[in-house]
């Protein structure tokens, strides 16, 4: 079968490979389960991965198979698989277990191993292909009424794991009842974020660098948000006006908006989350004792987050569905590059970088649902 790989390390390496099509025996104790690929998105970092910029190929092979970001239908199950059955669509986990504490409760995205593992980044090959076997504890089931929507489910499961997370910290309060969110980036994950947090009934301001109108504002503003372009205004200036923030989701992959969050965008008892990651060696100048002094009067917190476990995926489901309901073609508006099978996936890592890219996904196999 076909597949995307990469010689991890190697700059421009992406190509077209075959693979052996996988069984359901290749999970033992009958607990396989044979997926079709239908749609994989992609992101940063598959662009990084082929830029060789990092990416770990699984061990004793040379190549790694990539793409994260799956929407498949199962074909087959083992005979002691009862959670899914054949014709179930279903969004696989990035990360497997290893063997911290973390990973045997299976949140490997929370794991303390050096060594980890994620599906087309690190020591598991991705979905990039045609075919794929999975234990069920890391698949996903989605209902038939967001088909065409569910390749956003990975990267909005990243979204709502911070936000999640961000409520579970702030139980050290008592009582926290959050009005006024910022979301910094209006990208794929920006925009995902602003979609949670207003389901959760805040009041949220998305800034992104571009000047409205287009694309990204215009869907900001349909789902009842604000939009601010940080050439026209900066973040000093919109909490100046409207006051502090109860709730900040980073999500702009520029390291320096952080400490401008830190200072003054934040409220007492407020809570910054960052989801960026950001390789480069960018360095700043900030004002750390007026940071340090306000962090430690106001009681504020942050903290940085990556990638989801099951519960963060299952809540993303009743996000996309919630606005599916809601708000009809919204998030079918996001998904604006559609690229058709695998052997145009050159033309689909050049679309990361086109203008009004919001999420980019390849096409595997016909979907006939």
């Amino acid at each position: 079968m076909k597949a995307i790989a990469v010689c991890p390390g190697k700059a421009g390496s992406a190509h077209v490979t075959d693979v052996p099509k996988p069984a359901v025996t290749d999970v033992p104790d009958g607990h396989g389960v044979l997926v079709r690929v239908l749609r994989v998105g992609l992101d940063g970092t598959d662009k990084e991965i082929n830029a060789g910029e990092y990416g770990t190929a699984p061990a004793g092979e040379e190549i790694l198979i990539t793409g994260h970001e799956s929407l498949g239908v199962v074909e087959e199950v083992g005979p002691a698989v009862s959670e899914v059955r054949p014709g179930d669509l279903v969004v696989a986990r990035v990360r497997r277990a290893g063997s911290s504490l973390y990973d045997v409760i299976d949140t490997p995205d929370m794991t303390t191993d050096e060594a980890y593992f994620e599906h087309g980044i690190s020591r598991v090959h991705g979905f990039l292909r045609e075919y794929y076997v999975e234990e069920p504890r890391y698949l996903i089931p989605v209902p038939a009424a967001l088909r065409h929507v569910a390749v956003l489910l990975e990267p909005t499961s990243v979204a709502e794991k911070g936000i999640l997370q961000a409520y579970d910290i702030q139980r050290r309060l008592k009582v926290w009842h959050p009005r006024r969110a910022a979301v910094l980036g209006a990208g794929t994950i920006g925009l995902l974020a602003t979609m949670i947090l207003r389901n959760r009934g805040l009041e949220v301001t998305t800034f992104g660098l571009e000047q409205a109108p287009y694309l990204n504002s215009e869907l900001v503003e349909a789902i009842g948000a604000s939009y601010v372009s940080t050439r026209q205004t900066t973040l000093a200036q919109v909490a100046a006006r409207g006051g502090a923030f109860d709730l900040v989701f980073e999500a702009t992959g520029y390291s320096p908006i952080v400490f401008d969050a830190m200072c003054g965008l934040l409220a007492k008892n407020g809570v910054l989350i960052l989801s960026s990651v950001t390789g480069g060696m960018r360095r700043s100048e900030v004002p750390s004792d007026a940071i340090n002094l306000d962090f430690v009067l106001g009681n504020k917190v942050m903290f940085g987050t990556v990638n989801a476990s099951r519960e963060h995926f299952e809540e993303g489901v009743r996000d996309l569905a919630i606005t599916e309901t809601r708000t009809l073609g919204w998030l079918s508006r996001l998904l604006t590059h559609p690229i058709p099978g695998l052997d145009r996936y050159d033309d689909a890592l050049a679309a990361l970088g086109e203008p009004g890219a919001i999420k980019v996904y390849v096409e595997v196999s016909p979907d006939n649902g």
